[in-house]
Parts: C-alpha cells; sequence; structure tokens
C-alpha cells in the first residue's frame, strides 16, 4: 500500500484491531530459476519487508504469509490477513517492492523475477520458522495473482531444496499466472488449491486448471474452483474496472522449467540456463500473444464467496495433524 514500506515499518494494525511487528528478512534477487535452484551462491541479496500478526491464543500457532499481485498490497489483501487471524491462524504480510524500489510490476513484470517472487516466500518462511510463537510445521502461503505464481513455483520441492527452507503445509493461488511452471510439478506434501474466475482476461483459467492437474499427476494433493462471471481480483468489492496499462497474454503457452532451473522455450525442447523471464515475454510478444488492457474486481456477492473457499481452506489444512 505505501512504496516506502510504512505499512511495515509504521505503526499499524488490522481491522480487527490486531497490531503487527516489523519482520525484515534476508531474501535474493535471483535472475532466473536456474540461479535460484543451481547457482544459489551467486544470487544478490537483498532485506524483504514483513509485518507478522499473532493473534491471541496458545502458541505455537500456524501461520500463512500473505503475497501480493502486480499492483501490490491494497486493502482486500489486509482484510484477509484480518480473517485468517480471526481463524486462530497468524498472517504475515510481506512486501515484495518496496524494498525493490518497485511500484507496481502491471506493465512491466520484468523489473524483478518471478523466481525472486518465490524466493521471497521461502525466505519468510524460514524467518517464521524460528520464532516461538510460531509452528514451524504448519507454514502456509497464500498469493494473489503474481503473488499467486509465487507461492506455486515455491511449493515446488526443487526449490523448497535449494533454499533448504521449511516445507509449506499449504498454498492458497488466487488467480494465479501460470504461464512458468516445472516439468516434474511435485509438491511433496504441499496441499495446493488454485482459485480463478472463468472470466480473468489477466491469467488463463485453462492454464490454472492445466497446472493444477500436473500436480495431481505427479502425486500432489492439488485443487482448482473455477468461479463462474468472475473477472480477476474478483475478491475486490469494488466495480469492474478496465486496466488500459495491464501487459498480458493469457493465451501464450506454458514456459516450462528443468529441475535444475533452466527455462525451455515453448518452440523448443532443451533447458537453457541463460534464459531469464524477458525471454519468454518476447517469444509471446513476438508470436502475437502479447495484449494491453484487462479487467479488475468483481461483485459483491463474489467477494464472500471467495473468503468463504479461502478459509474453508486455511481452517482444514492448519487442523491436519502434524505428528
Amino acid at each position: 500500500m505505501d512504496e516506502d514500506g510504512a505499512v511495515y515499518h509504521g505503526d499499524f494494525c488490522l481491522e480487527n484491531g490486531l497490531a503487527g511487528e516489523a519482520l525484515t528478512i534476508l531474501s535474493a534477487n535471483p535472475k532466473n530459476f536456474y540461479q535460484a535452484i543451481s547457482d544459489t551462491a551467486a544470487m544478490p541479496r537483498l532485506d524483504l519487508w514483513g509485518k507478522l500478526f499473532v493473534p491471541d491464543g496458545a502458541g505455537p500457532l500456524p501461520v500463512v504469509i500473505v503475497v501480493p499481485g502486480s499492483l501490490g498490497f491494497q486493502s482486500h489483501h489486509l482484510s484477509h490477513a484480518a480473517t485468517i487471524t480471526d481463524a486462530g491462524i497468524a498472517a504475515c504480510a510481506v512486501d515484495p517492492f518496496g524494498p525493490r524500489g518497485v511500484v507496481s510490476t502491471v506493465d512491466n513484470q520484468i523489473q524483478y523475477s518471478f523466481a525472486a517472487s518465490a524466493w521471497d516466500v521461502l525466505a519468510t518462511a524460514e524467518v517464521l520458522a524460528t520464532r516461538p510463537e510460531i509452528d514451524a510445521s504448519r507454514i502456509g502461503a497464500q498469493g494473489h495473482s503474481r503473488g499467486g505464481s509465487a507461492v506455486l513455483s515455491a511449493a515446488s520441492v526443487h526449490l523448497a531444496a535449494a533454499a533448504n527452507a521449511p516445507k509449506l503445509v499449504g498454498v492458497y493461488a488466487a488467480y494465479p499466472w501460470c504461464g512458468h511452471q516445472f516439468l516434474n510439478p511435485s509438491v511433496g506434501s504441499t496441499q495446493v488449491r488454485a482459485i480463478i474466475g472463468d472470466l480473468d482476461d489477466w491469467c488463463s483459467p485453462t492454464q490454472v486448471q492445466a497446472h493444477i492437474q500436473a500436480i495431481r499427476v505427479a502425486g500432489g494433493d492439488a485443487s482448482v474452483r473455477i468461479v463462474g462471471g468472475a473477472h480477476h481480483s474478483f475478491d475486490r468489492t469494488t466495480p469492474l474496472e478496465h486496466i488500459p496499462d495491464a501487459a498480458v497474454a493469457p493465451a501464450a503457452p506454458t514456459v516450462y522449467i528443468a529441475d535444475d532451473g533452466a527455462f525451455i522455450l515453448p518452440t523448443s525442447d532443451q533447458p537453457d540456463p541463460a534464459l531469464v523471464d524477458l525471454d519468454g515475454f518476447l517469444y509471446a510478444a513476438k508470436a502475437g500473444f502479447a495484449t494491453r488492457g484487462a479487467h479488475i474486481a468483481g461483485t459483491p456477492d463474489l467477494a464472500p464467496f471467495f473468503v468463504e473457499d479461502m478459509t474453508t481452506f486455511w481452517t482444514a489444512v492448519m487442523s491436519r495433524s502434524t505428528a
């Protein structure tokens, strides 16, 4: 919500009155997934900002990391954090933009890599696991749009092993961009849930379905809900809005990721460690898939549906036995 990080380092309470503690999290800026997985020592390091909200109750408590999308943290994300804490689960809001000097990635998604987005999630989980009030075996992550991509990638056994981070017990991917997918999409024991509207013109519902099905085929516990009549970010209560500067390519083919993190362009079967996010986006543009403009927000009756689905997921995941 605030590019200088005031939400994360100043005084701030959720709408339920719960005050948070500012965190500084050592994360990184890998240039691509190959560097994150196979050349980890070369990654430039970065201090990420976060805010931890811990509800009253006997600890240690489960926690959900909340990751925003291309517009950064918005009021509805913080409302979700309040709902999560009302359920007796801690919430940690992370700001991927402020420390990187980014205001929005709506019209330019390569200001930092999607691998960096995923690394932020795992770096946050590593810090939370050291907290006495947090149950290290029950750390989950919820991401919206680009943040949804981040939590799905963070669930990958390949990336989690490279980060040496605690295994996420669950990830909730809200209208995620699934243009990057691991060839081997194994997530181990992490429970995965994706939700997206059938009218989404930022991200492809079909690509999300394919991603979730691939995780299932690989043995993962994964599910997806397609919401009829819903646009991107339908958990907002604001009227439907057209964002003319949005750079999107929802019909572009998937760029796959080898186990070592190397990208495989849609027109190739060879992993290339030198490829970065830009290469995939340039392919989409040259092939005619890139476009400008997309819709955002929803209707009042869809936002409560999202909250119900989100709450049901996290209540079930965090109540599972950790023995």
